[in-house]
């Protein structure tokens, strides 16, 4: 039996999908059997961001309905025989998958996979109460360490205790050392300390990320320091100890808080 784990996060735009096809895709090359299950249902993206968006024919919904079996759905990158991936509905709701149908569906892929993981809809409304269902074994949140984020991460946190699931761990997205050097950004540990929730990754902003996504091409093919991050939570998903990068945690030297430019306030005439 696998293990069943819920990418979420309270706001959009904080890297989740990203996050969810690059674990799949790291932990398929450590040598497990992993399956990515889109549940962004209405505006799928998994698909694209592992270069399956021309093999997309059946989708969740279709599994759901009995419009097709569960094998037929499934699709697997080009060169990733351990990895599948399960496309979310691009033209439905999240009401129209029926929770019992989920549940049936998650279950027989936690059977044949030892990972499953379950791309949710940013935030915390309809679309991600839908996937809540009780076969979840772990849930990670991911969020960028900024204070409007970290208030809608700790909603999303209390959100899945009624819901009395497992108490998710986090993944801090988009550090920029610099900032966390000169005081201007919270380290990755105070963002975890901050919503009360166990540090599992943090991840530095990498302009390469954008890069990949607008060449279509896999961030994990590609060599930096996202892709490394990435790989070490991977690594902890799979139960290793791997120690924590803490990037920026050292302040910066004198000489280079002196070169930094102050903020400039915009004069209004």
């Amino acid at each position: 039996m696998g293990k069943l784990i819920l990418i979420a996060s309270g706001k959009g735009g904080v890297g989740k999908s990203t996050l969810a096809a690059s674990l799949g895709v790291a932990l398929a090359r450590m040598g497990k059997t992993v399956c990515v299950v889109d549940g962004d249902v209405g505006l799928r993206s998994q698909d694209a961001l592992l270069g399956l968006e021309n093999s997309v024919v059946y989708d969740l919904l279709d599994v759901a309905r009995k419009g097709c079996a569960l094998q037929q759905a499934l699709i697997t990158p080009y060169g990733a025989q351990t990895l599948k991936l399960l496309p979310a509905a691009q033209f439905a709701r999240s009401k129209d998958v029926r929770p019992k149908a989920l549940t049936h569906i998650l279950s027989e892929l936690k059977e044949k996979n030892d990972f499953v993981f379950l791309d949710a809809p940013a935030g915390i409304e309809r679309g991600l109460r839908a996937l809540l269902v009780n076969d979840i074994d772990e849930t990670l949140l991911v969020c960028t360490p900024d204070d409007m984020c970290l208030r809608d991460t700790s909603r999303a946190a209390s959100l899945l205790e009624r819901k009395e699931l497992p108490r998710p761990r986090l993944v801090v997205n988009r550090l920029m050392p610099d900032l966390v050097s000169a005081g201007e950004m919270m380290t990755a540990k105070a963002a975890a300390d901050t919503v009360e929730l166990e540090l599992v990754g943090e991840i530095p902003e990498d302009t390469t990320v954008c890069r990949a996504l607008v060449n279509h091409r896999l961030l994990m093919d590609i060599q930096c320091e996202a892709s490394e991050a990435i790989r070490r939570i991977a690594r902890r998903v799979a139960g290793e100890s791997v120690p924590l990068p803490a990037y920026g945690s050292r302040r910066a030297g004198w000489f280079r808080r002196r070169l930094r430019k102050p903020l400039r306030e915009v004069v209004r005439r």
